[in-house]
Order: C-alpha cells, then structure tokens, then sequence
C-alpha cells in the first residue's frame, strides 16, 4: 500500500507547508487519539520537541487535536527521543510523540509515533492511521464533557538523566575524562552534557545554545568538523556528537578522526559477547552497513542480519528474533537492554566504558576493523519513482553483473527527502565509483527527461 504521509521514521516535511502544516497535526492527533483509545480510563499522551521554531505551532496543533479526541496531554518540552519513549511508558501513557525531523535543518518538521510499549508504530498501524486522518474527523471528536486536558510536566529532564546514568556498567567512572559533546543545538543540550558530568567527566559542550533556527546547522552528527576542531583544541579523550533529537550518536577520537556507527556496534558487540551479554549471537544492521563490519563479525564468530533502511525496522527484526544490540550506520545504536528505540547519550556511554575499562586512546579502542571502500551518492527527482524506468533497471542489473558476488549494491529511495541513493562497496574502489556514477548518470537522464 501507498502512503501519503508517513516515511521511514513518521511524518516529516518543510514546516508550514504540506504535509507538515498545523491542519495535518491537528488531524493526526484526532487520528491517533480514536486509534489509542481503548476501555474507559482517562487516556493520556506525552509530547516531546526538539528545538525548532515550528515546534510550538506543531505542539500547539497536536495538543489541540489529541484533546479535542478526548484525550489528556502531557507537554514534556524540549527533550531526546528516546526519553518521549521512555517517559512514554514510565508514565503509562497510551501513545508518545516526538516532534522532530532528526538531523534535517530547521526549515523541516516531522511527528515520530511510539505506542504505550515505547516502541515506534508498526506500518500496519501507520496506514490505519492514515486513513482516519482522510475521514470526516466530526466524527471523531469527543462529547464536551469528555474533551481532554493538557498540562507542563516537570521533572522530566532529571527522569531520563537518572536513567541514562544507570546504564553505565556500575564498576566504570567517567572520572579522568575529558569529553567535549555536541548537542547540535537540539533536545539534548540540556540532559547530555549534565549526565556526563554527574557521572564525573570534564565536559565541555558545544552546540548547546539553540535559538530555533540553528539546530544542526553545521554542528551535531551530520557535521563533526566542530567537533573535531573542539576536541584538538582542547585536548580532550573523546568527542560526542548527538543529532537533533539526540536518537544518533557518532564519535571523534583524540586526533579528531570521526568513528561511525559500524565501528560503535562493532566495539559494543565485542565487548557484550566477551561478558556474556550479547544476545543473538550477532547484530542486527541496516543493507547500508559496511562489509567491514560483515567480516569483523564473522571473524568472531558472530553475525550481521540486515534490514532494510529505518532503525524501527531495525528493531522489529531484533524484537522477533531475540537480538539485543543493532542500529545504523549513521549511528542510531540501539540498546534494547537499556532503551526502545536509538539513543545516541546511553550508546556514547557503553563507547566510553569500553575506552576506560581497555585505558587505551579511543582511536585504538573504537576501530574494531578497515571499512570496505563504499560509495554513496544522491540523486533529487521531482516526483514519482525512477527506479520503475526500463532504462534504469537495465542499468542496475548491468552494474550488478559487473560488481559480482565480492561486492554490494544498494539503491533506494530516500524515506524523508526526494532522493535516490545509489550505493556500492566492494575492495576495488575504482570499479565502485566507477559504478556508481554511471548509474546516476543514468537516473539523473531519466530524471531530466521526466
């Protein structure tokens, strides 16, 4: 089935314009809540934001909408995803939403769903929703004398603060360690920086003041260049950078090298297994995964399952089939021991117990094998799909046929932005890129033609 709305991870758009208009939220929020609302009780929803301008509007229309269903709204503010998912069922809450489009820039907005479990929505639940948004939504609200509350929530920064401290094995300090950390000017410029520090770090912390219009501009995960220069700077150990909402993490070593997310479920997946914690027997990972971390595994006799692009994905293959640490490349690690869903402050804090317990540099500790070279590269459209094109699916089974069975090929559409991505990897980085450019001259042909 065709989706009209929702992504790979929820709703997401250019604030203010469709789909990500304050009508749109306001109907999802009557959607969701006739969806969610099972028995009599008073049914309640928790709603968290990063730090965007058009969070406000978003907020204001969702709280709107879930009320006018009937439902109690619980505003937690400015705070992580993965604290929405957690304080989604500490509070028993019926459903969680995160308004927040990750690592786009400002201009964009989105609506992240988790159920009353802390997990994010199934697709089947996503188009039941979808369909209610496209009814008659009079016909969806509440009598006046059930029409819901709405109210601030406090103490919600020390909850979730509390919890990421307690997963930090108890025998590991963070005493003696110099961490510069790169809040991206998001939701987690608050509880990062004060979790690391209680835990006994000398943190200095950059991309902590966010105005609304400079959340990950050239800060944060998708730009460590800051980071890095941070870290030179000022000696330290490690360098953290968290996305905008805090559900991504990567690492910058003490040369101010930038260490992604195979290499962290690599180093978390080799520690976990040598004391007995790795469930699984292996990791689950995404088709963009390096083939480095494939046969880094293998050679520990564990194994990498892959899904296709979505941590949610991710984590629905290790809830069915019993697996404990997975997540991306771009560094959603999850953790399901400890979180629902990525958590880029719990996923830094198992990276840095490895580092003190080995009391190696974290340039050593953090490079557990040498990538395969890979190249990715993007192609925009304007609409519709290329990849239904004769000429381009003869081009992908010729550019298949040329790689062989020592090489990968990935090519697929983006889910939050009008992209095709065409990646390859393989040992020859010539053959590669030499791949991968003719099939987005092809696509880009197509495209144009279009």
């Amino acid at each position: 089935m065709s989706r009209r709305y929702f992504g790979t991870d929820g709703i997401r758009g250019q604030a203010n314009k469709a789909p990500m208009t304050p009508d749109l939220a306001m109907r999802v929020g009557i959607a969701v809540g006739n969806l969610f609302r099972r028995g009599d009780h008073r049914h309640r929803v928790v709603i968290g934001k990063d730090t965007r301008l058009s969070g406000y509007m978003i907020e204001n229309a969702l709280v709107a909408g879930f009320t006018a269903a009937g439902l109690d709204v619980f505003l937690l503010g400015p705070i992580p995803t993965p604290a929405v998912a957690m304080l989604t069922r500490s509070l028993r809450a019926d459903i969680g939403v995160m308004i927040s489009a990750s690592h786009n820039p400002y201009q964009d907005n989105g609506i992240k769903l988790f159920g009353p479990d802390g997990f994010k929505l199934s697709d089947e639940l996503e188009h039941r929703i979808e369909a209610l948004m496209d009814e008659d939504i009079h016909l969806q609200l509440a009598r006046p004398d059930a029409i819901g509350r709405a109210k601030r929530v406090d103490g919600v920064h020390d909850r979730y603060i509390e919890f990421a401290k307690r997963t930090l094995p108890r025998d590991i300090t963070l005493a003696g360690m110099r961490v510069v950390i790169d809040c991206a000017n998001g939701a987690g410029y608050k509880v990062a920086p004060a979790a690391l520090w209680e835990l006994g770090a000398d943190v200095i912390a950059i991309g902590e003041e966010p105005n609304g219009t400079n959340i990950n501009l050239n800060c944060g995960s998708t730009h460590p260049v800051a980071l890095a220069r941070k870290v030179h700077e000022v000696r330290a150990d490690i360098g953290v950078a968290l996305d905008g909402d805090a559900d991504r993490v990567l690492i910058v070593d003490e040369t101010g090298a930038v260490i992604d997310g195979d290499q962290l479920m690599a180093l978390i997946a080799e520690s976990w297994a040598a004391d007995g914690l790795l469930r699984g027997n292996g990791i689950v990972a995404t088709v963009m995964s390096n083939l480095g971390l494939e046969r880094f595994l293998e050679g520990n006799g564990l194994t990498l399952e892959r899904t296709k692009v979505g941590d949610r994905y991710v984590v629905e293959h290790m809830r069915k089939h019993d697996f404990n640490v997975g997540g991306e490349q771009s560094g959603h690690i999850v953790l399901s021991d400890f979180a629902t869903t990525g958590d880029g402050l719990v996923a830094a804090l198992q990276v840095m117990a490895c580092v003190q317990r080995m009391g190696r540099p974290v340039s050593e500790v953090c490079r557990r094998f040498e990538p395969v070279p890979q190249i990715l590269k993007n192609v925009r459209h304007s609409g519709g799909n290329p990849l239904n094109d004769a000429l381009v699916k003869t081009a992908i089974a010729d550019a298949e046929s040329t790689l062989g069975s020592s090489a990968r090929l990935v090519i697929r559409p983006s889910g939050t932005e009008p992209l095709i991505r065409v990646m390859a990897e393989g040992d020859d980085r010539d053959q590669i890129e030499s791949v991968v450019d003719q099939l987005i001259n092809v696509i880009s042909g197509v495209r144009n033609a279009a």
